[in-house]
């Protein structure tokens, strides 16, 4: 298929995006780029990780996602005594049938909102790992297949450490993106304000089903990558990993690991989700800068030094694209 049809096809098959789009601003005042990573994660079928301060409209934008889409939604407040059998399920002896049975938990559903994740002990973050990355959740010696489409979207308060537990690296990992989310401006502020007080509160409908989202996400995977493309991601990722290589050694004490195989994979689809919902058939430098931030921010390991000096992931990953060559 040449690029002139794939990009009619993309033109006809991310019509939805506006739709989904509209549905969700009826609810949410602002905070676009939020809104457009929320779909990114959708299409590229990724999970997400929301961070900010409480009263951002993280948990309201993830519900009226799942809202705007016909599947089945579940909420989970974590808490410091929660139990991997809240999460996943367990087995129960059934008097009718004398023999245990399986009682499915709420992970079994299509969108999965984390609320406080990093509220749970360690125990209920490696149930939640299995989810994630396997698609799959094992309950006694039985193994059962989640339901497509799978999503987490998760929330963090960066500001309360007491009776929290810092993500495992590992888990971390699992999620495509990591958002961070900004106050909102002043007149979207104002706007608030006056919903709030009128007591008006819009309510999203849904506008899709689950087949279409997995049919979106076969197309989003035929966006076109040019390998000039791919050479940009891993000159990118390896900058994180050896920065002495690439004309960066001013980085190399501050990073104290870089970005795995999966941040290559993740920026790739997350560059094609974004060239998706930018409705074109290709992926430019300019869709790998976009979703770069949030594909690594969480993928580099910083040093004492980079800590003492109060530089960040993203004082980093802005030195990375400022020098790496744009193809």
């Amino acid at each position: 298929m040449d690029i002139r049809e794939l990009n009619e096809k993309i033109q006809l098959e991310s019509a939805f995006v506006d739709i989904l789009t509209m549905e969700m601003k009826k609810v949410i005042v602002g905070q676009k780029d939020m809104v457009e990573k929320l779909l990114i994660g959708l299409l590229a079928n990724g999970h997400v990780l929301l961070e900010g301060v409480p009263g951002l409209a993280k948990t309201l934008a993830i519900k009226s996602l799942a809202k705007s889409i016909k599947a089945d939604y579940s909420r989970i407040q974590f808490t410091p005594d929660l139990l991997p059998a809240d999460l996943i399920g367990t087995m129960i002896y059934s008097q009718k049938s004398e023999e245990f049975v399986v009682k499915k938990g709420p992970v079994f559903a299509n969108f999965i909102l984390a609320d406080e994740i990093n509220r749970a002990p360690a125990k209920v973050q490696s149930a939640l790992l299995e989810a994630m990355q396997e698609r799959q959740v094992t309950i006694g010696d039985q193994t059962f297949a989640l339901p497509e489409p799978f999503l987490v979207l998760a929330t963090e308060n960066p500001l309360e450490q007491e009776g929290t537990y810092p993500l495992p690296e590992a888990q971390v990992d699992r999620f495509m993106l990591k958002v961070i989310i900004e106050y909102p401006g002043k007149e979207d502020e104002k706007l608030i304000i006056r919903q709030n007080v009128a007591g008006q509160f819009p309510t999203t409908t849904p506008v899709l089903k689950p087949a279409e989202i997995l049919k979106a996400r076969e197309v989003v995977r035929e966006v076109y990558m040019d390998e000039k493309i791919e050479n940009y991601i891993t000159d990118i990722v390896f900058s994180t990993r050896f920065p002495k290589e690439h004309k960066l050694a001013k980085l190399e004490p501050l990073i104290s690991y870089g970005g795995s195989p999966r941040a290559s994979i993740n920026l790739a689809l997350a560059a094609k989700a974004y060239a998706f919902i930018r409705r074109r058939g290709y992926v430019i430098p300019e869709d790998i800068r976009a979703v770069c931030p949030d594909v690594l921010r969480h993928r580099i390991g910083l040093t004492y030094e980079a800590e003492a000096e109060n530089i960040t992931a993203e004082d980093i990953i802005t030195d990375i694209l400022n020098t790496v060559e744009v193809p």
